[in-house]
């Protein structure tokens, strides 16, 4: 009943006497049996079926906060692949700035990126680098999450907002960024010269970013000075962007950066 297949079928499929169920009826098994994302795919391999995308959707396991929660010395994010910051620690909120405690756009990197152009606290030299790395990635979530309605959504709505992504997306260039060099501006601190490394889940689709201050500059000194800016005012916050519901947050400077 919950999987909207008849007891007769279904008799079938364990008995090994219906050999090619459809990859919806095989999925609405898996929901009924409440399968997790290993034993769905094991029942997409018995019934000699595609395995479906894995998608973690907005959903961050508490083990990637608990290890978030540890790089104290760093700006840390974690986005959807879509650019939606899910999470961040007390210095990434600082770096980023304030941002809206309801999910949804206003909270997204790459459309305030796009829509937003003096959001873009980088070296203007940078930004047409940056924009074609946003374009290439999602070029390549776009084909390894095709036909999602969120991601034909989302490129559909930037084409209408942005000649500039509108553009790059015509040049059909694909890549997935794991790592970059680039210079973000804050208006407490100035220039930060940062290593940011991409780590993403086995899903793909919840990154986390971590900012490492570029060897032989001074931005390690500035993280830090930009840490004891973030801690001067701590207050109560019930749904802070980078805490957990009744978590102590420090209050956040003026926005900064608003890019991966």
């Amino acid at each position: 009943m919950l999987a909207g297949v008849s007891v007769d079928y279904y008799t079938r499929l364990e008995q090994g006497r219906e050999s090619s169920p459809s990859a919806s009826v095989a999925g609405a098994l898996a929901g009924a049996l409440q399968c997790d994302l290993d034993h769905r795919d094991h029942l997409f391999h018995l019934a000699h079926l595609p395995v479906p995308p894995r998608r973690a959707g907005h959903h961050v396991r508490p083990g990637l906060i608990a290890l978030a929660h540890r790089l104290t010395d760093i700006p840390v994010l974690i986005i959807s692949d879509l650019g939606e910051v899910l999470w961040s620690n007390p210095l990434g909120s600082a770096l980023v700035g304030e941002l809206p405690a309801q999910q949804g756009r206003a909270r997204n990197l790459v459309w305030r990126w796009f829509t937003d152009p003096a959001s873009r606290a980088m070296p203007e030299a940078d930004w047409d680098r940056i924009s074609a790395a946003h374009v290439s990635d999602l070029r390549a979530i776009s084909g390894r999450r095709a036909a999602d309605e969120e991601v034909t959504t989302f490129i559909e709505d930037l084409l209408s907002q942005s000649a500039e992504f509108c553009e790059l997306w015509q040049r059909h260039d694909v890549a997935t960024h794991h790592s970059d060099v680039k210079t973000l501006l804050h208006p407490e601190v100035g220039e930060i010269p940062v290593r940011c490394e991409v780590l993403l889940t086995p899903d793909d689709d919840v990154w986390l970013l971590a900012f490492f201050p570029l060897e032989g500059t001074d931005a390690a000194e500035k993280l830090e000075l930009l840490r004891v800016i973030g801690i001067q005012d701590l207050q109560p916050v019930g749904s802070a962007v980078h805490g957990l519901p009744g978590e102590e947050v420090p209050a956040q400077p003026p926005p900064a950066h608003q890019h991966r």
